[in-house]
């Protein structure tokens, strides 16, 4: 087997929309696994309209989260295309991952309890919008309904601003990456068992779980954390700057960083008793930040950063997505892929030194209908 192909031979039908379930679909292409991605006939996934811009006909982004796989249409309320999803699910697949909304499919017939009994070693994967069970199990989700119920936009932004969606889909490609962990596993344990297993993660439950953090301060000590614009509760001074050349975030996330960055800045401040230790600086952070941003802001931001690296203070500049896509370490990790001509980015992993990638383009809607739906 392929050491850069470790999926090499697994097949997933992926029926998904959006953004959550074809960035697992992704993920497992780029890993090696044949990926066959169904798609309603007509307009087929919403993402292929979500632009501009456009690349061909199809909106980038759908282009971004859907390289590396096949594509059929399945008109589920149509007894023969059913029937025909449920015989490729049956003869040909080791895994599916669903995104549709509460109640799609048991509407259209599909028993998939009947269908796990009939093929035990396949693996399901229900990625729903709030789990399955509770008082919101049955609404419809997408990402910043996610982060707006998880508490993540309460943490995210300036206090006393209006709310901030964090910029983004991080609780979709969240939720697509915790389905990946949990089909892996299941993968894993069915070598050894023969057996498969239903899978379940929803963008609610990968909210919370990005909250861990805020939510178990909150269970010490009872405080409602407020935002701190690019700053962490917890930590300080650790935040963006402006220097006089352009933001830089500072991390100084410990006494000897703070000691050093107060010697790099001439600020006598790190003997000071309001900040000795984190917890006091932590305690002061509304007296502290000022200092430390004005002796920020009348530095050169070149300059401080090379007198920042000399004395090991964690810094780095603020990316636009122009400046960051073509930086010079983005290029050398080689994270980027090409299909049908559109630079991507690919999963950021490594196998024995080689990057895994799918370098065929997104399926056009219904591309492989005649092959694989024959």
């Amino acid at each position: 087997m392929d050491a850069n192909k470790p999926l090499d031979g697994i097949t997933v039908v992926e029926l998904g929309h959006s953004v959550a379930a074809p960035y697992a679909g992704m993920i497992l292409a780029d890993l090696g696994a044949r990926v066959i991605k169904v798609e309603n006939p007509g307009k087929g996934d919403y993402a292929r309209g979500w632009g501009p811009p456009f690349w061909g006909e199809t909106a980038s982004a759908f282009a971004a989260l859907n390289r590396g796989k096949e594509g059929i249409t399945i008109n589920l309320a149509d007894p023969v295309d059913a029937a025909r999803l449920r015989r490729l699910i049956a003869e040909e697949a080791d895994g599916v991952i669903q995104n549709l909304r509460p109640g799609t499919l048991e509407r259209h017939g599909f028993d998939v309890a009947a269908m796990l009994r009939d093929k035990p070693s396949l693996v399901w994967c229900d990625l729903g919008a709030f789990g399955s069970v509770g008082p919101l199990a049955a609404k419809p989700g997408y990402d910043p309904l996610a982060q707006a119920t998880s508490g993540i936009m309460s943490v995210t932004g300036e206090a006393g601003r209006p709310p901030v969606r964090v910029g983004v889909s991080l609780i979709d490609m969240g939720s697509g990456m915790w389905s990946v962990i949990g089909m892996l596993a299941a993968f894993f344990a069915r070598e050894r068992s023969g057996e498969g297993a239903r899978v379940s993660t929803s963008l609610f439950e990968t909210g919370l779980a990005w909250m861990t953090l805020p939510l178990a301060g909150y269970e010490a000590d009872g405080e409602v954390r407020r935002p701190y614009g690019s700053g962490a509760a917890e930590i300080c001074p650790y935040q963006a700057f402006q220097t006089r050349g352009g933001w830089m975030m500072i991390a100084a996330g410990n006494d000897a960083l703070f000691a050093k960055l107060c010697r790099v800045l001439g600020l006598d401040l790190a003997e000071d008793p309001r900040f000795l230790t984190n917890a006091d600086r932590v305690r002061n952070r509304e007296i502290l930040v000022p200092l430390v941003a004005e002796a920020v802001a009348a530095q050169e931001f070149d300059a401080l950063a090379g007198a920042l690296d000399a004395v090991g203070v964690p810094n780095a500049p603020l990316l636009s997505v122009d400046a960051v896509a073509r930086h010079q370490q983005t290029e050398a990790l080689q994270m980027a892929v090409e299909a049908d001509g559109l630079r991507l980015m690919g999963v950021p992993l490594t196998m024995d030194g080689a990057r895994p990638r799918a370098t065929k383009p997104a399926p056009a809607l219904g591309e492989h209908d005649e092959r694989i739906k024959a």
